[in-house]
């Protein structure tokens, strides 16, 4: 099985920051990366300490979010200083990792 090196981006928000619609369009329509996952967490922290969750009660959904996205090396690197000032500092984790083609 052939494999080819990519990089694996986790950008970590929530859903109040109303970032997830125009960071999906300019993965999606821009960037066009390889691939896209958004996972809804019922719960969360960050830096600032402050719990996101999901109750039975919640009127309104600050839940956190997670978009995972993977590509190239080089477009990942360039895909991440075209969002650099879109996205929070702390918000990004990548690492990488080999995908299977064909």
């Amino acid at each position: 099985m052939k494999h080819s090196d990519v990089t694996v981006v986790r950008i970590y928000l929530t859903e109040g920051e109303k970032l997830m619609k125009t960071l999906l369009a300019k993965l999606h329509d821009e960037e066009k990366v390889r691939g896209v996952t958004v996972f809804r967490g019922i719960s969360g922290f960050g830096r600032s300490g402050v719990v996101h969750s999901s109750t039975l009660l919640d009127l309104s959904l600050d839940l956190p979010v997670v978009i995972e996205f993977f590509d190239a090396p080089d477009k990942v690197r360039r895909i991440l200083s075209h969002l650099k000032d879109l996205l929070p500092s702390g918000h990004v984790v990548s690492w990488s990792a080999q995908v299977n083609e064909g």
